[in-house]
Formats: structure tokens, sequence, C-alpha cells
């Protein structure tokens, strides 16, 4: 933190004082004219929380895709299927089982399997060819979307949310001052709440992964350079498994929980493929923390789109890709290699 604030004082300076605004609007009493200006502050509050709440959502599918895509250098243009995939297992096995957290792990564990089963017959054979993995995973994600299509139809289903994490909790955020000068306070849902504390804890961990521990000095190594870490004795082939296990497996778990605050139906693999890019490409590739700031920037820009300015949210956000692609290509939280 330091260092960017020696390296970048005017952009230091831009963030203290969007932060300090931020957090102004959200604690503070709105007026008649802000409100005139903005709208009301409980509409304003949802799209905040809800922005923070689906980049959370961004952040558990793009998080396992900076890993494959980012750090392995594996184009897998079906991780949205890996997404659809895990959320479909999910409600069947909640429907068979009733646990929300028995459809977590089953949905986490057969995606895992499936990108095992990926890597070995698919990837491992196409090491450094781009071009050809990408039709292949594409070829790869329309099959998929036949083979869930011929198994759960076209319907929509929704993962059922669990007792413990039903019914909205109340925040300490006022919106709005009755005549007798009671405050209304903000109500959420829990179940929203949850997924962020849950990507927040999983962010922290891959990231200590990564950086503290021998498994991720063994994957950066082997990226960097994979014929000497092979001559050391390290079995590379089997790291790479694991890692591309744990970032589908991470697309599967994040298909329930999408699939419980939200929706599953055909073309949301699609859909969430093109949103993992554009984190993915806004934060940098093969960073935790830009998958972070990356997911956080689009699904702000799509709650705040949807609700101030309708008719342009959908070319939001690829107008914040192409700003950043042009003032900093490599991301805005690359690694630095």
């Amino acid at each position: 933190m330091r260092a960017f604030v020696e390296r970048r004082p005017i952009w230091s300076l831009v963030i203290l004082v969007a932060v300090a605004l931020l957090l102004w609007l959200v604690f503070a009493v709105w007026t008649p004219g802000m409100e005139a200006a903005l709208g009301r502050k409980r509409v304003f509050l949802s799209a905040l929380l809800n922005g923070i709440t689906l980049g959370a959502l961004y952040f558990l599918v793009a998080s396992g895709f900076t890993l494959i895509f980012g750090l392995m250098r594996n184009v897998n243009l079906a991780h949205g299927s890996l997404y659809l995939l895990g959320g479909y297992l999910g409600w069947s096995v909640g429907v068979a089982t009733g646990s929300w957290a028995a459809a977590l792990i089953a949905a986490f564990l057969v995606v895992a399997l499936v990108g095992v089963l990926m890597q070995v017959f698919l990837f491992r054979w196409m090491e450094g060819q781009d071009l050809r993995q990408t039709l292949v995973t594409i070829g790869l994600s329309i099959v998929f979307a036949d083979l869930l299509l011929w198994g759960y139809g076209g319907d929509t289903f929704q993962v059922e949310t669990p007792a413990w994490l039903a019914g909205p909790v109340q925040l300490p955020l006022a919106v709005a001052v009755r005549s007798n000068g009671e405050a209304v306070m903000m109500t959420y849902p829990a179940l929203r709440l949850a997924i962020f504390c849950g990507a927040v804890v999983v962010g922290i961990l891959m990231w200590l992964a990564l950086n503290r521990t021998r498994v991720g000095m063994l994957v950066r190594a082997g990226v960097d350079d994979r014929d000497m870490l092979s001559a050391t004795g390290v079995r590379v082939q089997l790291v790479f498994v694991m890692i591309f296990a744990f970032g589908a497996g991470l697309a599967g778990l994040a298909g329930v929980v999408g699939g419980t605050f939200q929706s599953l139906q055909p073309g949301e693999d699609t859909k969430i493929l093109l949103s993992s890019l554009v984190v993915v490409i806004v934060g940098g590739m093969g960073s935790i923390p830009g998958a972070a700031v990356g997911a956080l920037i689009v699904g702000l820009a799509e709650q705040f789109g949807s609700v101030y300015m309708p008719t342009y949210a959908v070319m939001l956000t690829f107008l914040i890709m192409v700003a950043v692609l042009a003032v900093r290509p490599q991301g805005l939280a690359a690694v630095r290699r």
C-alpha cells in the first residue's frame, strides 16, 4: 500500500476522496435536494449492496478462471459451462437431500473431477497452443450446453435457500428519518451478506496459498520455468492438475451460489463467462487481488447501471474494460513478472 502511494500519489488521492465520498453517502442522512438528484437513499444502498454481493459471485467464478487462464496459461472458454453444471448439480443434490451444504460440496467435488479430466485428456496435450485450446473449449462448451439442455430442459431453476440464511437482517444504515425523528434502518437479505463474507474468506485463503505456501511457490515457478522445476524432481503436471481441479471446483461451487440468489437457465454459462473475462481483463491476469478488484468494479457497474441508466447498462462494463485496456493494458492489479 505504501509503495502504491509513493508511486502514484495523484491516483491515491483520487481513490481516497472517492472512498470518503462513498462513505459519506452511505452514512449521512440525505437531504431532499440529494434525493432529488440521486433518488431515494434506499435505492442507492440497495444498488450498492447488490453490486458488492454480485461482485462476490463474479469473484468466485473469476478467481478460478484467473488461476487457470492467468497463471497456468490454459485458455478454458468452457469455464462458464462448469459454472452452469455445478449449479444444476447443486439443485439436484439440494432437492434430493434438502441440504444446501451438501449441494455446495457435491458441486465442488464433481466439477473438480470434470476439471481433472479436462486437464489430463485435453489441456495436457495442448500446452502452449492457445488457438487450439480456444477452439476446443468453445466446442466443449457447446457440448456441455446441449447435454445440460437435454438433461434439465429449458426451465428456470433456483437452489433453495437454507433456513438459517432465509429472510433479511437489519443493517446499521439509516435510509430515512420519520417525522418523530426516528431513523428507518436498512434491511438486506442474509444470504447475500453470507455469500459476500464467504467470498472474502475464499479470496484471503487463495492469496495466502499462492504467496505464502510451498504449493503456491511451485505453481508460480512452474509457470515461469517448467523445465527447470521438473529437473528438480517436482511433478509439475500433478501440481497443474490440482490447480485446474480447484479452479474448476470453484466454478461449480459458484454455480450453486448463483443459483441460490439468482437463477439457473440455459444461457447463464455464456453470461458468466463474459463477466469472468471482463473481470480478469480489468483486474489483471493471474492476480487474486486483481480478480477481487475487477469483480467489485463489474458488479457495481452492472447494478448502478441498471438503476440509474438502464438503457446503457449493458454497455457500461465493456466501456470500463476498454478504458482500462487503454490506460493500463495489463490490468489494474496485474502480477509483475
